[in-house]
């Protein structure tokens, strides 16, 4: 590998553990904290998490607006500072509606930083012909969740939980730095010319309204795990005490993940691939509630951090196939789409564990949405194609 497209990685990567991985994912190990400490009840838990993803959707939209690759790294360090000052916030604020703020400005830091970064570093990857790498950059989520799930419960023997978030945002001060350094070292491809005929869109190819729409779904299945995993296994009789590991483990498996996911593509196709991991992640989700023991819980978070990262590489990336030009528009819409699902996941399951008084059926209910998922997918495709060979018969026969 060439030292530039190390460089090149390791900010990519940096970028996602801070946006990703500590901005976004700490809330998951932390809420029982919280929930103990603050008195919150479930239906406060979710709507801080909704918060977040609100304003995760508010900041990649706002990503699909930003033109040219210098303006994209203005605003990735800026949205790199803000993430770290809400870090901090949170660790020193003691009201909930601030603590709502707090979250919403950290969303849209991160849903900025994902899109902005995975534009920059899946255009160098394609420009330099090393696509298949982007498994790699990816992988910086699992590194994050994987270094926040150690974090939390080894600091919270020596600080409460506000200043678990404290020494997080000091570690994303640390990876701030690394991003701005190996960002200016990879020496990026800053031609505003080329940048500018980069946003420009095509005809959308109509499969890619399919991926988006399963994408959605995906955004609404996966979050109610992804929130709420750590919380439900410490409240199932025999699992408290290995509720923590559950998401240290979620994090070792999403970091090899992508990489794998995406030669398993090379091998398949996109299509095919993406269908297994929502299958692998229904399952996965489903597990702690359908055996509730350590083995449901380790084996459910291991499928589930195997699968959504490696659903969101090949999807982001299989997007971009299918729409070369204006690849942040298009990686901004799907982060939207994906957007939405993860604000009505959070709320609707905290409301949910609220009125019934456990985790099961919002668990359940994710589940079976990400099965609809996969048979929109596999359904759409069958019907593009079809209606492609008959309009290529009718060209030819013509």
């Amino acid at each position: 590998m060439k030292r530039k497209t190390s460089f090149l990685l390791a900010g990519g990567i940096c970028a996602l553990i801070v946006a990703m991985g500590i901005g976004r994912f700490a809330y998951t190990p932390i809420l029982p904290l919280m929930k103990f400490s603050a008195g919150l009840s479930e239906d406060k838990t979710g709507y801080l998490a909704s918060a977040n993803y609100a304003g995760y959707l508010l900041g990649a939209a706002m990503s699909g607006l930003v033109k040219g690759h210098g303006k994209l790294r203005i605003f990735l360090n800026g949205s790199l500072i803000a993430c770290i000052l809400t870090l901090a916030g949170m660790g020193i604020a003691d009201y909930y509606g601030t603590w709502l703020f707090l979250r919403f400005i950290a969303g849209a830091a991160s849903g900025l930083i994902f899109v902005l970064s995975s534009s920059i570093v899946l255009d160098e990857l394609a420009r330099k012909g090393r696509s298949i790498l982007s498994g790699i950059f990816y992988s910086g989520v699992g590194m994050g969740i994987f270094i926040s799930g150690i974090i939390v419960p080894v600091s919270n023997h020596f600080v409460p939980w506000q200043g678990i978030w404290l020494v997080l945002s000091i570690l994303s001060i640390s990876l701030s730095v690394v991003v701005f350094i190996s960002f200016n070292a990879a020496q990026l491809n800053e031609d505003e010319n080329h940048a500018q005929q980069n946003t420009k869109m095509t005809t959308t190819h109509p499969i890619l309204i399919w991926l988006i729409i399963a994408y959605g779904l995906e955004g609404l299945g996966y979050i109610v795990s992804g929130t709420f995993l750590v919380d439900m296994v410490r409240g199932i009789e025999g699992t408290g005490a290995i509720s923590s590991l559950t998401w240290i483990i979620a994090g070792l498996a999403a970091i090899p993940s992508t990489y794998l996911w995406m030669a398993l593509v090379n091998r398949l196709d996109y299509i095919k691939s993406l269908c297994t991991a929502l299958i692998i992640q229904a399952v996965g989700i489903a597990l702690p509630v359908m055996f509730q023991n350590p083995f449901g819980a380790i084996l459910g978070a291991f499928l589930f951090g195997a699968t959504f990262m490696g659903i969101t590489a090949m999807a982001t990336s299989y997007a971009r196939m299918l729409q070369p030009s204006g690849s942040n528009r298009i990686i901004a819409i799907l982060t939207v789409v994906y957007g939405l699902g993860q604000i009505i996941g959070p709320a609707g399951a905290g409301l949910l564990v609220h009125k019934s008084g456990n985790y099961s059926i919002a668990f359940v209910l994710a589940s079976g949405i990400l099965l609809l998922a996969v048979f929109l997918l596999a359904a759409g495709t069958l019907f593009t194609k079809k209606r492609e060979r008959k309009m290529n018969y009718a060209i030819r026969k013509y």
